[in-house]
Order: C-alpha cells, then sequence, then structure tokens
C-alpha cells in the first residue's frame, strides 16, 4: 500500500469511524449544521443499537433485491416443458417478495439512516448472488433458489431476535413478516422440486 493510499484509507475512516452501512452514516452526516442532520437522530435507538439495526435492514434490502433479480433471471431463461408454469410461478413469488424491499428501505430511513442502492452495493451486502450464466434447466433454477431461501430464511429469524435484543421490536415485526413470506415462498418452490416428473 502507498502512502497516499493509506492517507487516503485513514481520511475515510476517519468519516466513517464504526464501518456504518447506511449512506447517511457513510457520508459522515452527523451534526447539527448538515442539513441532513435529521438523518442520524435514531429516535429511540442507541447509536450502538442503530449499528445492529442498519446493518441488518442494509443487507436484507440488498438480499432482497438480489432474490427479485434471480427471480426474474430465471423467469426470462426457463425452458422446457415446465416452461409455463415457473415463468408465471417466479412472477408470482415476487409479487409476494417485492413489496419488502421497500418496507426495509423504508424503516432505515424511518431510524435516520439512509439505504445505499447503487448495483455495487447491492452486490456486496447481499447474500444471494444473482447468476450472470443463462440457466434453462427448471430442477436447476429450484434447486438454487431454495438454497437461497432457506438461508435467507434463517437469516431474517437471526436477525428478528438480533434487532429486538437492540431494542427495535418494529423492525423484528418486519422481519417476522418477510419471514413468513420467504418460508411460504420456499415451501412452494420446495414442492415443485419434490416432482420427481421435473427432470
Amino acid at each position: 500500500m502507498t502512502k497516499a493510499t493509506a492517507k487516503k484509507t485513514k481520511a475515510q475512516d476517519s468519516k466513517n469511524p464504526l464501518g456504518k452501512t447506511d449512506a447517511a452514516h457513510q457520508q459522515g452526516v452527523r451534526n447539527q449544521e448538515s442539513k441532513f442532520a435529521q438523518l442520524v437522530n435514531h429516535s429511540y435507538l442507541t447509536e450502538e443499537g442503530f449499528d445492529v439495526v442498519a446493518e441488518s435492514l442494509q443487507r436484507n434490502l440488498a438480499t432482497t433485491f438480489s432474490l427479485y433479480l434471480k427471480l426474474k433471471k430465471f423467469h426470462w431463461d426457463i425452458r422446457g416443458r415446465h416452461f409455463r408454469d415457473l415463468h408465471l410461478a417466479y412472477d408470482d413469488f415476487i409479487d409476494k417478495i417485492f413489496p419488502g424491499i421497500d418496507e426495509q428501505a423504508e424503516r432505515l430511513v424511518m431510524l435516520g439512516g439512509s439505504p445505499v442502492a447503487a448495483p455495487s452495493d447491492i452486490a456486496k451486502y447481499s447474500v444471494v448472488q444473482v447468476p450472470t450464466e443463462t440457466i434453462h434447466d427448471a430442477r436447476e433454477q429450484l434447486t438454487a433458489l431454495v438454497d437461497d431461501l432457506t438461508r435467507v430464511a434463517k437469516g431474517y429469524r437471526d436477525d428478528s431476535k438480533a434487532v429486538d435484543d437492540a431494542e427495535d421490536p418494529a423492525t423484528a415485526d418486519l422481519y417476522n413478516g418477510i419471514l413468513h413470506t420467504i418460508d411460504e415462498v420456499r415451501w412452494m418452490l420446495q414442492a415443485m422440486l419434490d416432482d420427481a416428473k421435473m427432470d
């Protein structure tokens, strides 16, 4: 690392000493003189509690975006005898999970944060990877989605407890509702995958 790079990194760290995941804190928006000062009033949360909640909201927001994109990608790419069923089903599942994007982003804003939403940030924070290759096979698509949703559901369950422990029961309730939706979509996908004629 060059001296110039080290100096730049140190300067960035001083602006963002706690490694905040939301845009308001990344920009160092903390003082009352700033026109954005209201964005960092966390209401009833402590700064430490906000850190826990904001990290989970940003990660889950990015993950929901990625699930949306992955379902759309599979919707476009599906081929074969299961085309019609899955082409339509994927859009039904998108309709179920899509509202969570806005709900989680707005919850972060309510608590004094600001969501990051650039494609590079979505990829950075998401626990779901959107495929760059084309996958036509129904079983391969469904297996990937069931694996993703199993992991995402566990994340929401753990995050619900973590934000509740951080004294934010409202975000815990939001996560529990989204968890129910994720469980429902996973169940439906698994039921399709259990079809012996899927191959």
